[in-house]
C-alpha cells in the first residue's frame, strides 16, 4: 500500500510540474548559408536565453525573402533584420532593441579586380547579382545607385549575399550589389580581389527587433542580455566562437539601439528610385 501511494504521489507531482515555456521564434536574415547562419547564431541565442530568462529559438527561412515573409505573416517574435523599414512594413509596429557595435554597413556595386569594367555606365544591359529583392544594402541601395547613374541592368537574385558573391566569383555576372562587410569577409576567405564601382553612405547594421505582441518587459530582458555580452567573460567567449565560425578576425558585440538610429533607412525609402512594393 505504501509503495502504491508513493508511486501515485510521484505521478501527481510529475503532472503538476509546469511545462517548459514555448520558446519565442527568433528569425535571422540570411546573408550566408543556413549552416553558417546557424553556427553563428545558435550559441548567441543560447546565451541570451539563459541570461534573460526569455527562451529564444532560431528560425531561418530557406532564403532572406522567406525569412522576411515569416516576419510579415506574424510567425516570428524577434528578428535580426533591416527589412522592416519600408513604409508598409514600418506600420507593422516592430521595435528596435539593439544593433551590432560597428561603424555601420554600406551598399556597394563591385566587380572582380581583373574585370575590364571601370564605371557603372559600362554595366548597362549586363547581368548583376543581388541577394534578393528585399535586401537593403544587397539590393535597394546598389540598385538605386545604378538607376541614379541612368544604368539599366539585368538583376539575378541569388537568395543570399554570399550566393550573389559566388555568382560574381564564377563569372556568371558582370558585377554584384553587396553589403560591404559581408563582401570583405567573403573576399578574405576566398582570397578574392575586387574593385568597388559605387559605395553608399553608412547605415547602422541589422537590428535586433521585437514584435509588438511581445511584452515590453520580455523585450527589455532580451535587450539587456544582448548588450551585456561584451561585459561578461562568458558572453565574450560566445561572441568570439561565433566570429571564428565565420572566419572573422574579431568578435562584434551589441549595443542598445532604438528606432531613431534607423532614420536614414526611412529617408532612403522616401527618396529611392527603386520601386518599393513591400
Amino acid at each position: 500500500m505504501r509503495k502504491t501511494l508513493a508511486c501515485l504521489a510521484l505521478m501527481l507531482g510529475a503532472a503538476c510540474q509546469a511545462a517548459p515555456p514555448t520558446p519565442f521564434a527568433f528569425g535571422v536574415l540570411n546573408h550566408r548559408s543556413l549552416q553558417a547562419t546557424a553556427a553563428y547564431w545558435n550559441p548567441i541565442l543560447n546565451y541570451v536565453s539563459a541570461r534573460s530568462g526569455v527562451p529564444l529559438e532560431l528560425h531561418i527561412g530557406r532564403t532572406a525573402n522567406e525569412t522576411t515573409d515569416r516576419v510579415v505573416s506574424g510567425q516570428l517574435d524577434f528578428a535580426y533584420t533591416n527589412h522592416l523599414f519600408t513604409p508598409k512594413r514600418d506600420r507593422l509596429g516592430w521595435r528596435v532593441l539593439a544593433r551590432q557595435d560597428s561603424e555601420g554597413i554600406r551598399g556597394q556595386v563591385v566587380v572582380l579586380d581583373n574585370s575590364p569594367i571601370k564605371t557603372l555606365q559600362e554595366l548597362a544591359g549586363k547581368p548583376v547579382a543581388f541577394a534578393n529583392p528585399y535586401g537593403f544594402t544587397g539590393y535597394y541601395v546598389p540598385m538605386d545607385a545604378l538607376l541614379r547613374a541612368g544604368v539599366e541592368v539585368t538583376p539575378l537574385f541569388s537568395g543570399n549575399q554570399e550566393a550573389a558573391m559566388g555568382h560574381l566569383l564564377s563569372g556568371e555576372v558582370a558585377a554584384a550589389g553587396v553589403n560591404h562587410q559581408v563582401m570583405a569577409g567573403f573576399a578574405q576567405r576566398r582570397q578574392l580581389k575586387y574593385r568597388v564601382l559605387a559605395e553608399s553612405e553608412p547605415y547602422y547594421d541589422l537590428a535586433v527587433m521585437v514584435s509588438p505582441r511581445v511584452s515590453a518587459a520580455d523585450g527589455e530582458k532580451v535587450r539587456q542580455a544582448f548588450v551585456g555580452m561584451m561585459r561578461d567573460p562568458e558572453g565574450q567567449r560566445v561572441l568570439q566562437l561565433a566570429a571564428q565560425s565565420l572566419g572573422l578576425s574579431e568578435a562584434r558585440g551589441f549595443v542598445a539601439a532604438d528606432d531613431r538610429d534607423y532614420r536614414n533607412y526611412r529617408n532612403f525609402f522616401s527618396q529611392t528610385r527603386v520601386p518599393v512594393n513591400e
